[in-house]
């Protein structure tokens, strides 16, 4: 039980930073569509295409565009917070019972 525990502890802190690293890939999406950014710049592309499929499935599903604002990156953002705090805290509590 003790190796399933730490397992399981090390999964949860995994999970949370994976989360906190794309929230922030998000956000940076987000800064760059704001501004008129090179799109053949490395770090354009790599944002975009990290990005673009989880918000292309939100836009389709939940049409929240006012005008040219593009809320999409805001409930992508809610999603990973919401995971943060149900999945990473669940993974940690799973782990505590087991040990």
């Amino acid at each position: 039980m003790f190796v399933l525990n730490n397992f399981l502890m090390a999964v949860a802190q995994l999970v949370e930073f994976l989360l906190v690293a794309y929230m922030w890939i998000v956000i940076g999406r987000a800064v760059i569509s704001w501004v008129s950014a090179d799109p053949s710049n490395p770090i354009v592309r790599f944002l975009y295409e990290v990005t673009e499929p989880p918000l292309r499935r939100i836009r389709r599903y939940l049409p929240v565009n006012m005008g040219s604002i593009d809320f999409s990156p805001m409930i992508l953002i809610l999603v990973i917070m919401f995971l943060q705090y149900f999945l990473v805290p669940t993974l940690k509590g799973l782990a505590m019972s087991l040990g």
